[in-house]
């Protein structure tokens, strides 16, 4: 099913946005942000909406200025941060959904998270391959601001992201609410890939990701907690 597409204005700038439907319009809505290198439109982005909405969400992919540029250079984390409200803000004029959940993959879920830590309006948050850290930096934690985060949180990262070192963040996260709910993806990396000699595919650690969100919603936010 061809995406729904507009464009959401961003300071003096205006950035494109996708929706993929979910078959039920009752879904919460999901709103996706993309990687540091990524866009909205690219082969990682296209899969996991494809996935989440087969799965009962609809979700809202949207490009960050710099990458509707065509820049390799992040905008400021404020940018980030204001782009992703105004996509949301934009997106709820046209999707009846009951629940929205904000968040997205890498630097798009760090944003989101950083969002909802400073108190905006959302159901849930839903981070992919979280960022821990740098790569090469793990003293360098970008963990500061996860225990103001109030809402539901599901956090799903591979046990090979040079990004997010295990030991870690699972220190992080003896720190954190019990709302937030960490999911290890064996043998997996910062893009969710694997290596044919794990005896795993790319397209089982997919499945294990959809089977993961479906049941945090089912089980979370159907019911309210």
């Amino acid at each position: 099913m061809k995406a729904d597409s507009w464009s959401v204005g961003v300071g003096e700038r205006a950035v494109s946005v996708a929706l993929d439907r979910s078959a039920n319009e009752d879904s919460p809505a999901f709103v996706m942000a993309h990687g540091a290198g990524g866009r909205m439109d690219d082969r990682g982005m296209r899969a996991l909406a494809k996935l989440l909405s087969t799965r009962g969400l609809h979700v809202v992919r949207f490009n960050f200025p710099y990458a509707e540029a065509r820049s390799r250079r992040p905008d400021p984390m404020p940018v980030l941060q204001a782009c992703t409200a105004a996509v949301v803000a934009s997106a709820k004029a046209r999707i009846n959904a009951a629940r929205w959940l904000i968040g997205g993959r890498s630097m798009g879920g760090r944003a989101a998270s950083m969002l909802a830590a400073n108190g905006f309006a959302c159901d849930a948050l839903l981070l992919l391959a979280y960022p821990l850290h740098p790569a090469g930096a793990p003293t360098k934690l970008r963990d500061a601001h996860l225990p103001r985060v109030g809402v539901p949180t599901l956090c799903l990262n591979g046990t090979r992201d040079a990004l997010c070192r295990r030991d870690l963040m699972d220190a992080v996260v003896a720190r954190l609410p019990s709302t937030f709910s960490m999911h290890w993806l064996q043998s997996a990396d910062h893009s969710f890939h694997v290596l044919k000699s794990s005896g795993r595919t790319d397209a089982a650690v997919l499945d294990e990701i959809g089977e993961t969100v479906d049941d945090w919603v089912r089980g979370g936010l159907a019911s309210g907690r």
